[in-house]
């Protein structure tokens, strides 16, 4: 008996396993995939709930995937139950049915149905997490931390993040860019505003910065990327009074860059322009930074022709090898394997009233068992 995606999608959609809850969603896949034969391992690290399952020796093609997902918002902006996986015109409803529960489902059921019908001559191994849309520590890394110990490889991975913008088939992702989010803090000293010479006013520093930094071009994009970015997200003081000059000022900047960068290259740029400014102003300037990611990118090769091809017999589309978008788990993988990631249509992830094609559920799972046929043969 076949595995129904459209199904197994819905009950996982009816796991509310908004991060770090678990909801039932990995022990639903652990009772299936154990079923199926597959040796299933549990990698819990903090809060957070992870599963590693392996069928076979040999060569390995990996899965990788999360079954939590982001909240919901405003209960009241929804016209379904977020967590009620109703089907109607075409569409399955619910929070994560884009990202992801529906590529877990199509790529768990794909490889069940596979090893049934046609056992491959090597492996498969499938690795979801809970922790993707959090901060990522312990999720799909303590996974990679697990197989380290345990002696556990796999030779190339797919990630099922949705990366198709509009067209079922157009756009596999072979690499991402990095993120980095630098937090200033400028300290001065409060005062009246109609004696600025009693006070030091931190404002026009944190400005002339502001102005630096979003004034600089990093560079005018790669071979495979374009051009680096750096977008200010907040400046902030606090400060309610019109005759007060404050004490402090804060700014955010968050910084997705290429593969001419790396956030040490970065960090250090930052504080460079940072201290240039405090020289000249006077004014402290604490920075804080935090990176998500580095840059990478999985060289065009073998692998990613056979995961062009396969989408191709499927769909009619060879898809676009791009580097666009946030960061995934893939930034993670890339480490110990070559790392594509190929998924559906993400037009409503993270959106209110999300939701995923039932046709596009079921051609996923055509277009993952394909990928597991050329890999295999």
């Amino acid at each position: 008996m076949t595995i129904d995606p459209v199904k197994l999608t819905a009950d996982l959609v009816r796991c509310a396993s908004v991060t770090p809850e678990e909801a039932g969603a990995l022990v639903l896949l652990e009772e299936l995939l154990s079923n199926a034969g597959f040796i299933c391992n549990r990698v819990d690290r903090g809060e957070i709930s992870n599963l590693f399952a392996r069928w076979g020796e040999g060569r390995t093609l990996g899965f990788n995937g999360h079954t939590d997902v982001v909240p919901i918002g405003s209960l009241g902006d929804w016209t379904v139950d977020p967590f009620g996986a109703e089907i109607k015109n075409g569409f399955l409803y619910g929070r994560g049915s884009t990202d992801m529960k529906s590529a877990v489902a199509a790529f768990a059921s794909a490889a069940i149905d596979f090893i049934n019908d046609t056992p491959p001559d090597g492996s498969i191994v499938i690795a979801i997490t809970g922790d993707e849309e959090g901060v990522a520590q312990d999720g799909t890394l303590a996974l990679l931390d697990w197989m380290s110990s345990n002696n556990q490889t796999i030779d190339h991975c797919i990630v099922g993040e949705p990366t198709c913008p509009n067209i079922m088939g157009e756009m596999m992702k072979i690499g991402r860019r990095g993120s980095m989010t630098a937090y200033f803090t400028a300290r001065g000293v409060q005062g009246h505003s109609a004696y600025p010479h009693r006070a030091k006013n931190p404002l026009p520093a944190m400005a002339k910065l502001i102005c630096n930094l979003a004034n600089y071009k990093l560079d005018d994009g790669t071979e495979h990327f374009d051009a680096s970015t750096l977008a200010v997200t907040t400046i902030d003081t606090g400060n309610l009074a019109n005759n007060v000059i404050p004490a402090e000022a804060k700014a955010t900047v968050n910084i997705r860059f290429n593969d001419a960068h790396n956030s040490n290259e970065l960090t250090a740029w930052l504080l460079s322009v940072v201290g240039a400014i405090s020289d000249d102003t006077g004014i402290e300037i604490d920075t804080k930074v935090q990176v998500s990611g580095e840059s990478f990118v999985t060289p065009l090769g073998k692998f990613s022709d056979l995961v062009s091809n396969s989408v191709y017999e499927e769909t009619g589309l060879h898809p676009e090898a791009s580097t666009s978008g946030g960061t995934s788990d893939a930034r993670f993988i890339k480490d110990y394997c070559p790392v594509v990631e190929f998924g559906l249509v993400g037009k409503t992830m993270h959106q209110v009233d999300e939701r995923v094609s039932v046709e596009q559920i079921n051609k996923l799972k055509l277009i993952y068992t394909r990928i597991m046929k050329n890999y295999f043969t």
